[in-house]
């Protein structure tokens, strides 16, 4: 059968932000579109050198350990985010998480001991041993994406993918591919899927290409660009097209195409929502987007500032919060708009991210006496 020009038998659905796909969504992709999935990086180190890495410089290579945004060194304080944002799953990433096997099992042992066996749990990995695969399907594991190098995507039925999938399949566990469609590249992908779709794997996805810091020079000096729309985008021209093109084949396959923007524009956003709505305080307004409104005022004595304003300004201390991290006081935006201009301090109406980095967004000065 030709896969390059036989039309698709499976209607192509489409989802927010450009992403699209055929058949069903993998269970683990169902839970990413809702925000629901705790992003779980056990490790940044790889043994694979993949040129369109779009990992960023701080965790590269490096043995790091995150849960979502929040930089973590124990189990405990995975569990402490993972109930934070009330996930109903776990997306475990890297680097390759099976280039820290132990502290992978760990970490599946104990989210399905405090969230139980219905906490659907995938990984990714470009690793083949099978005996790591074994360890994570026996600690838990639902589902495994097996990440090839572009190199051996015409041949992965004589590869060592081909008995890793094999035995994955056998532990148990539902079993993909997740590829990055870089174009230039459309037969090396189409072998691909119809490795998989002869294989009867459970899904192909399929993802946007983009630039980051880590991997721009590579996909520089390859010829790639960056799309031109309406929009700021990190995504590479021609990825989108080729995607589409791939989700017509004529494979039994469920295949996936998850934009960039999708990732950012839904899946970040409904995560951090859930997040914001278990760690906002009364003194924070969250907005629709999922940020926090508030006011700051810097000081270099917050304890003492907070006790002035709530003596002359009868503010109730529950709309004040002296912030220890960044060493400022946090009013409510609606008392600070009203108070600032009786104030010697600086002040500001600031918007950040409820996540544990609290990246700020915007900040607007208010006048001041």
């Amino acid at each position: 059968m030709s896969y390059l020009h036989s039309p698709s038998v499976h209607a192509v659905k489409r989802l927010a932000n450009g992403s699209a796909h055929t058949s069903r969504l993998a269970d683990g992709c169902i839970l990413c579109e809702k925000g629901a999935k705790l992003v779980l990086l056990v490790t940044g180190k790889c043994s694979r050198r993949c040129c369109y890495c779009p990992l960023s410089s701080e965790k590269r290579g490096k043995d790091v350990f995150f849960a979502n945004e929040r930089k973590v060194v124990s189990v405990k304080e995975v569990l402490n985010e993972a109930e934070l944002m009330d996930a109903l799953g776990t997306g475990i990433t890297g680097g390759d998480p099976l280039a820290a096997t132990d502290r992978t099992v760990e970490c599946i042992r104990a989210l399905k001991r405090r969230f139980g066996k219905g906490h659907q749990m995938h990984l990714y990995t470009s690793t083949t041993d099978t005996a790591k695969i074994a360890r994570v399907a026996e600690a838990g594991l639902d589902e495994i994406r097996f990440h090839p190098p572009m190199d051996l995507w015409r041949k992965l039925e004589r590869s060592a993918f081909d008995s890793a999938i094999r035995r994955s399949r056998a532990c148990g566990m539902d079993v993909g591919l997740e590829i990055p469609v870089m174009p230039g590249k459309q037969s090396e992908l189409v072998s691909a899927i119809a490795f998989a779709d002869e294989r009867e794997l459970d899904f192909v996805n399929l993802n946007e290409l983009e630039f980051s810091e880590t991997n721009w020079r590579a996909l520089r000096s390859l010829g790639l660009d960056t799309k031109e729309d309406n929009e700021v985008s990190s995504g590479v021209a021609g990825s989108e097209e080729l995607a589409f093109d791939l989700l017509s084949l004529d494979a039994d396959i469920p295949l996936h195409y998850c934009s960039s923007s999708f990732k950012d524009g839904v899946q970040l956003r409904r995560r951090i929502k859930r997040r914001a709505r278990n760690v906002r305080k009364p003194h924070e307004v969250l907005t629709k987007d999922g940020t926090f409104i508030k006011g700051v005022v810097e000081t270099d004595d917050p304890a003492r500032t907070a006790a002035t304003i709530a003596s002359v300004f009868e503010v109730p201390a529950k709309l004040l919060w002296i912030d220890c991290e960044k060493a400022r006081l946090e009013v409510a935006p609606w008392v600070l708009e009203e108070i600032a201009s009786d104030l010697k301090l600086p002040s500001y109406i600031v918007e950040e991210y409820p996540t544990s980095d609290r990246l700020e967004v915007e900040r607007r000065p208010l006048k001041r006496r």
